[in-house]
């Protein structure tokens, strides 16, 4: 008995017509049965059976290797999910298949809903860093509530969407944000500039704000980087005027070693994620305009973002979770402009030795609490309906 001279499979693996290879061992068992053909072609002889078989009923044609896919896919894709799937993606293009699967309901699978999106190619491929960052989501899981306090600026005038309505509309091109590191709780100001004063001033309101609903301060510390907007000079000889504020509340301001950037993690994903979800994607008619949706997406975030690396919950179900006494109110930070409160204090505090601010009217205030207040009611005129049982926030 003549046998083939290389097993059957690895013939497979190199060939590049299938059907050459399946023709001889087809006719080699019509003339010498399936049991030697399998010994001589070093394959099983169930192998033998499918391709003598298809080859009886088809012909020449059918030793090409058949799809594996379900003819009749037991599911198919509704048309409705489709387009739906389609619409979300090209509105949100910077959000995935499980985001918007969660948050729109939609009933396909997110492997069905990256189907449908790189069948149009609206996939994008984001840069990735090759750096493993430790994992550190058990250690912060142990802390205590408000235990830290990320805080951080960011340009805004380097995003391509948003860069062209800075320049149409006078928008802000720093965005100042703290961010609370156990429940993922982030706090927003705006100002034209990065500098000490507006720092100190963003810190100070915060540390007020956590005090009326009830935070101990006392048990908080704050973290920055080195930058001069928190320390001031970097050859000070005494503390800058934002570690003064946070001390003479009782907390303690830590900086990170210079260029330890991942040691702000929690603060940089979310410069990030905000960049995604709004910067990229709304459109902004006047500063007005930009503060209103910049509030309300703060408030969705705080509210009713999951966040999957906190087990799927979002930074008021985490609050809750720790210290249900707290008011629903600390989720409800106004969204800040630095630039108009800084001057608003300067001129209720009056003196000829201050200058005053050119476009700011001589409002006076007399504390942190009143700005607030007053931002509140300038900015964000959005009434609130609290329903504290569900702890849902809604415009009403």
């Amino acid at each position: 008995m003549t046998s083939h001279p290389l097993p059957y499979y690895d013939v497979m693996r190199e060939s590049k017509d299938s059907r050459f290879l399946r023709l001889r061992l087809v006719r080699f068992a019509q003339e010498h049965g399936i049991r030697s053909a399998a010994q001589a072609f070093s394959t099983r002889r169930k192998t033998v059976r499918k391709w003598l078989r298809r080859y009886e009923e088809d012909g020449y044609a059918a030793l090409l290797d058949r799809s594996r896919a379900p003819k009749n896919p037991a599911r198919p894709i509704p048309p409705s999910q489709r387009r739906r799937a389609l619409e979300l993606k090209r509105k949100l293009p910077s959000w995935g298949a499980q985001r918007i699967k969660d948050q729109f309901k939609l009933s396909i699978s997110e492997k069905a809903i990256r189907k449908i999106w790189r069948a149009e190619g609206l996939l994008k491929r984001k840069r990735r860093k090759h750096k493993t960052k430790q994992n550190l989501r058990e250690i912060k899981r142990r802390w205590k509530l408000f235990e830290q306090t990320d805080v951080d600026t960011k340009d805004l005038d380097d995003i391509p969407e948003l860069w062209p309505q800075i320049q149409r509309n006078g928008l802000p091109l720093i965005q100042y944000t703290a961010r609370e590191v156990t429940s993922g709780l982030q706090f927003l100001a705006y100002a034209d500039e990065r500098c000490l004063a507006y720092s100190t001033l963003f810190v100070e309101l915060i540390i007020e704000h956590l005090e009326h609903c009830g935070i101990d301060i006392a048990d908080c510390h704050f973290q920055t980087d080195n930058g001069s907007e928190f320390i001031g000079s970097w050859n000070a000889k005494n503390d800058s005027s934002f570690t003064n504020a946070i001390q003479k509340a009782g907390a303690v301001h830590r900086t990170i070693p210079p260029g330890a950037h991942t040691f702000q993690a929690d603060v940089e994903t979310v410069h990030r994620i905000i960049e995604d979800e709004f910067y990229e994607v709304e459109r902004f008619d006047t500063l007005g305009d930009f503060l209103h949706k910049a509030y309300t997406y703060n408030l969705w975030f705080n509210c009713a973002r999951k966040n999957s690396y906190k087990e799927n919950q979002s930074p008021w179900d985490i609050v809750r979770k720790r210290n249900p006494d707290l008011p629903i109110a600390i989720i409800d930070f106004p969204v800040l402009l630095l630039d108009s409160l800084f001057a608003l204090r300067i001129s209720n505090k009056g003196g000829y030795d201050v200058l005053p601010h050119p476009f700011v009217p001589a409002v006076q205030l007399a504390s942190c609490s009143q700005i607030n207040r007053v931002m509140l009611s300038v900015i964000v005129p959005l009434p609130l309906s609290v329903n504290r049982g569900v702890g849902g926030v809604t415009p009403a």
